[in-house]
């Protein structure tokens, strides 16, 4: 059977051929990979270079490398963060005609890192209540859209920093199904596998001396489900207002996205005796200010990270002479969004020197930097400016942070 590439983008396949497809995976010359820490995983992974792309190569048969192959698919239309399918390689054989498995290829999710090279240094607890909350996002996230993983846990996830949070994001969707709508009993089968997989992770991490010695395995495995139960019971429950009270279903929605969350759709219903009004969000989406940033200034962030960026940009709009809302006169948003981008985001981001900046991408450094000024205001007593930040920032921070900002990806 010839070689065939199954992509997503005409470039791809031009590409990929110049790898050793010939060759099983654990054979592949040093000359084609990248050293970036990779999590466990039950089929054999590595990390190679096609063109300008750092790709993910997992070897596994044929059916199940199709399947997982579409469901990344599926979920890239849906919005949920997850790594991008690129394509799926078949007719694999060796020098002497032996079939080799096929292998599905991902995109590196660049500044992103598995569970396991996080827990070299053992991470404080705080840290990992914060993995705690983007694993129940995820998971939320993805049983919003009908998704069932099947086998959520830390080996199956990667993380990226978020403006002093973190982001979860899917990797292996080997084992999930796409349903129009998850049943009770669904997610709870998969809330319940998450507890259990995390327990035996952090277990795993115990045996070995990396976790936290305060730290209990088995309280934080319960911890996923009590994170995931409250934003979904948030995110899904239904209110009863006062009759004429149409300021609590605002004050709902409001608070909604404060958590992230757009209601794309709801339902409103009087009762029979005019008394109270029945409110419930039907269709909730993920990325309230992620949207918002895009649509604004084009800027393409994490969730805390657009949340981050809108607050100075909202701060800084309130500076200018012609920032006037309501008045038809004044400047509109989008365009003292964009003289902001010019005029102080990028230059800000372009301060730091790109051999500096690691694995941040420009929306996490800008927030660095706005954390650093923030310091540096409160211990002076008074606003020190952004370039002022800027330069402390880069003379006495980056410095000693160098190992933690080296590079995942080129």
């Amino acid at each position: 059977m010839a070689l065939q590439i199954s992509a997503t983008n005409p470039e791809h396949p031009a590409l990929l051929l110049e790898l050793p497809w010939q060759l099983p995976l654990e054979q592949w010359p040093e000359e084609y990979l990248v050293p970036l820490p990779r999590g466990i995983s039950r089929h054999v992974v590595r990390y190679a270079r096609a063109g300008d792309e750092v790709i993910a190569v997992k070897e596994l048969a044929e059916r199940p490398a199709l399947r997982e192959y579409q469901l990344l698919r599926d979920l890239d239309r849906l919005a949920i963060p997850a790594v991008d399918a690129l394509a799926v390689v078949t007719g694999r054989s060796d020098a002497v005609g032996e079939a080799l498995e096929p292998v599905l290829v991902t995109r590196h999710l660049g500044g992103s890192q598995p569970y396991r090279s996080m827990f070299e240094t053992t991470l404080r607890p705080a840290t990992m209540h914060r993995l705690m909350d983007a694993l129940a996002v995820l998971l939320v996230r993805l049983h919003l859209a009908g998704f069932a993983w099947g086998d959520c846990s830390l080996s199956n996830t990667l993380f990226r920093r978020d403006a002093g949070a973190y982001a979860a994001y899917l990797v292996d969707a080997e084992t999930g199904e796409l349903h129009p709508r998850l049943s009770e009993g669904q997610r709870d089968y998969d809330l319940d596998l998450a507890r259990v997989n995390i327990s035996g992770e952090l277990l795993d991490l115990e045996a070995s001396g990396a976790l936290h010695p305060s730290v209990d395995p088995v309280d934080f495995g319960a911890e996923i489900c009590a994170r995931y139960r409250s934003l979904w019971q948030e995110l899904t429950r239904t209110s009863v207002y006062p009759a004429g009270k149409y300021h609590y279903i605002e004050r709902r929605i409001r608070r909604l996205n404060d958590l992230g969350f757009d209601v794309a759709e709801m339902q409103i219903e009087h009762a029979s005796n005019g008394d109270t009004v029945t409110f419930v969000p039907k269709v909730v989406d993920a990325g309230h200010h992620q949207r918002q940033l895009l649509r604004l200034t084009g800027l393409d962030a994490e969730e805390n990270q657009a949340r981050r960026l809108l607050n100075d940009l909202e701060s800084w709009m309130a500076t200018q002479d012609d920032y006037a809302p309501g008045d038809p006169l004044g400047a509109r948003p989008e365009v003292l969004a964009h003289r902001w981008v010019r005029e102080v985001f990028r230059p800000t981001v372009r301060a730091v020197p790109p051999e500096l900046r690691g694995a941040m991408d420009p929306a996490e450094i800008y927030h660095e930097l706005l954390e650093h000024r923030w310091y540096l205001s409160e211990r002076a007593q008074h606003d020190i400016g952004l370039d002022t930040a800027v330069e402390d920032y880069l003379v006495n921070v980056l410095p000693r942070a160098r190992e933690t900002l080296r590079p995942t990806a080129d």
